[in-house]
């Protein structure tokens, strides 16, 4: 009897430990803003990508283009550089910008460096086993009028249970041709953590 007492004891404990230690899955919205650490998230990719390309295209380099080319200006995305202590994927970060800006259809985008590889050697492929009439020319390729570069920094403070996290943003678009700086812009976030105090 106290053999079986036991092992009912045990069972349960046993069960109740497994039950504690499950994990629950459920799915959200992807615009939906979920902040469970303070540190960047999609959220701020997005948010961060709409509210500066806003500010690129409402800049008056793009006006002035317009009016000495006759035509959109064409970018390429340059370097986004991480100098936050975040392990940050800025590739998310610039595909949020490059979508922002090909939507907006105030200007063209091309290419850079890495997706080119690819797409010449397409090209290149099409010489050889492609129709005349379908293969894609030589040398016609869209050259950028200007490049958009940046960089993420961050700092954080903490004090106590409080930690306050401060991210800037900048962006920089550069005339190709002339090295010229010819729109700058900056972005700041700020988020206040505020982590649980352990009682015993």
């Amino acid at each position: 009897m106290k053999r079986t007492i036991a092992n009912l004891i045990a069972i349960t404990l046993i069960a109740g430990f497994a039950t504690s230690c499950t994990t629950t899955v459920r799915r959200v919205r992807t615009n939906r803003a979920i902040d469970l650490s303070g540190r960047w998230n999609d959220t701020d990719s997005r948010d961060v990508a709409k509210t500066m390309v806003d500010s690129l295209l409402r800049g008056n380099w793009i006006l002035k283009y317009r009016i000495t080319e006759g035509n959109r200006p064409v970018i390429i995305l340059g370097e986004i550089e991480n100098r936050t202590s975040e392990h940050i994927d800025s590739g998310t970060f610039t595909k949020d910008i490059e979508r922002e800006l090909i939507e907006s259809g105030r200007v063209k985008f091309v290419a850079n460096p890495d997706e080119r590889e690819g797409v010449r050697s397409e090209r290149d492929d099409q010489q050889d086993n492609a129709t005349r009439r379908t293969r894609s020319q030589l040398r016609a390729e869209t050259g950028a009028d200007v490049m958009l570069i940046g960089s993420m920094v961050s700092q954080i403070d903490q004090e106590g249970n409080e930690e306050l996290r401060s991210y800037q943003i900048d962006l920089e678009l550069i005339d190709i041709e002339s090295n010229e700086k010819i729109w700058i812009d900056t972005h700041k976030i700020r988020k206040l953590v505020e982590k649980a105090r352990i009682s015993l």
